[in-house]
């Protein structure tokens, strides 16, 4: 009668075929494989006429082409008066594209729909590895993974990969974990599990790819990279801080007392970055992000948003406003992408129907170089601004004039004022951040004045009781020991 039946092959040796799948093998006149490069395949009965799809994979362009190849050939087979029976390797839903999708197609189809079931690689491969999936294994897919820049798994959780089937493949699932864990992580490589031919290989993670074993049946074991490695185990940290048995401190905070941390560690972090420290960097990174998710946690307690809907909502934002990258927007350079970002935005203020300009959504508490340089930018961005550099030198210099015939002192501190202005446009013209460029004034300014102190403190002497001309000698002498 009409139908399909799935049937899964094993992990590989035909001694592991269930009593069901060998009973139904020894009757069949016929038999549909994805492949017969599984080994299974070479102990089937031999009064079976063994049909394979291996032709699909040598002319297709794609796995999708050819899984959809297969799924509209077993759907059509099994309309005949005799069904089809169609066989993958393991188990027809673990690790297997085409046996989900058949099965709902037929359903929807009316098609009867039978699952003879089997072990999968799964079972051999914990036996081959000596573990107990439990508690938190992570199973992935090897062509998901090698097509990331970024693994999509906790590291502090162990991994197993399937389907590492050629050097290629590994080297590029290789890559991917490279962002996460080091060269030198041990993990092991797990060939043919369940089979006679089974070898398992300890290595470096920078060695998969050099395996000579790597095969169809390969799967990659990836052990934890250790205690508190993901986001997940730091949200943990965060929620417990703050949770009955926590720190009296933290139990207290509430988003408007955190908001004076969130800027002092804002600060200290940008002191990190101008300093050139990675170490520092490093630190001051993680006390930003734990302001975060101490803030996120609160909100999470007040019923208001979770950490997750702050990551989904950026998630969001920068796939929506990077369409040139996500989708299929063209834009030419830098500047494209920025007046496009401002296009986007401004349709964005439109749809929320918000009254704010162009300039509203910078931050009031932003230092003022910054803003004024973010005022600048935004503005350039739909074409306000001066054609040529001239015209910005030129201000330069009419503000200089200004200053001197100011006669008040409100008119000094605005013309003052206005000149910070015009000179922050200056930098902008000149692709220099205004903000980091004074901090880095400032910091050579108080050690070139340090080494002046200490010059008067071998002297015996204070600061205030020498000439201006010794101060300058020493000066002139810290900008020697700079250069």
């Amino acid at each position: 009668m009409p139908g399909i039946t799935l049937l899964g092959l094993g992990p590989g040796d035909p001694n592991q075929l269930t009593r069901e799948a060998w009973d139904l093998l020894s009757y069949a006149k016929e038999i549909y494989v994805r492949t017969r490069h599984h080994p299974t395949v070479t102990g089937l009965p031999s009064a079976l006429k063994v049909h394979s799809f291996d032709d699909l994979y040598e002319d297709g362009d794609s796995f999708d082409e050819v899984y959809e190849a297969i799924t509209k050939k077993i759907l059509e087979l099994g309309r005949r008066d005799e069904g089809v029976i169609y066989a993958v390797p393991g188990h027809p839903f673990v690790a297997e594209a085409t046996c989900p999708e058949i099965a709902r197609l037929a359903r929807d189809a009316g098609l009867a729909v039978r699952i003879v079931e089997a072990l999968s690689f799964l079972e051999p491969t914990f036996s081959a590895l000596g573990l107990d999936p439990y508690p938190r294994l992570t199973l992935f897919d090897a062509l998901t993974l090698g097509s990331a820049h970024v693994p999509a798994f906790t590291p502090d959780a162990p991994v197993l990969i399937a389907q590492i089937y050629s050097r290629l493949v590994a080297s590029e699932v290789k890559s991917t974990l490279g962002a996460i864990y080091p060269d030198e992580h041990r993990v092991k490589l797990v060939h043919a599990a369940g089979t006679k031919d089974q070898i398992v290989e300890d290595l470096a993670l920078y060695e998969i790819d050099r395996s000579e074993h790597i095969g169809l049946l390969t799967s990659l074991y990836v052990p934890p990279l250790g205690e508190g490695t993901s986001f997940e185990s730091f949200q943990e940290i965060a929620a417990h801080l703050r949770a009955p048995d926590g720190c009296p401190w933290d139990k207290e905070q509430t988003h408007e007392s955190l908001r004076k941390h969130l800027l002092e560690e804002s600060y200290e972090t940008i002191a990190a970055i101008d300093s050139g420290d990675f170490d520092a960097m490093r630190e001051e990174f993680g006390d930003l992000l734990l302001q975060i998710m101490l803030n996120s946690q609160i909100a999470s307690e007040e019923g208001e948003f979770t950490v997750n809907d702050v990551v989904k909502g950026i998630y969001d934002k920068i796939i929506r406003r990077h369409p040139h990258v996500f989708g299929d927007v063209k834009v030419d350079g830098v500047n494209g992408v920025l007046q496009n970002w401002e296009k986007l935005k401004e349709k964005e203020r439109r749809e929320k129907r918000e009254e704010k300009g162009l300039l509203d959504g910078v931050p009031i508490a932003l230092p003022a170089l910054s803003q004024a340089q973010e005022y600048q930018d935004r503005a350039a961005r739909v074409g306000f601004d001066w054609p040529e550099i001239d015209g910005v030198l030129n201000k330069v210099r009419e503000e200089i004039e200004e200053i001197k015939r100011a006669e008040t002192d409100f008119e000094l501190a605005s013309e003052i004022g206005d000149l910070f202005f015009v000179l922050v446009n200056l930098a902008r013209w000149k692709k220099v951040d205004a903000e980091s460029a004074l901090r880095g004034t400032n910091m050579k300014f108080k050690k070139r004045f340090r080494y002046v102190e200490t010059g008067a403190q071998k002297q015996g002497r204070n600061l205030s009781d020498m000439k201006l001309e010794e101060m300058e000698s020493l000066w002139q002498e810290a900008k020697k020991f700079e250069n």
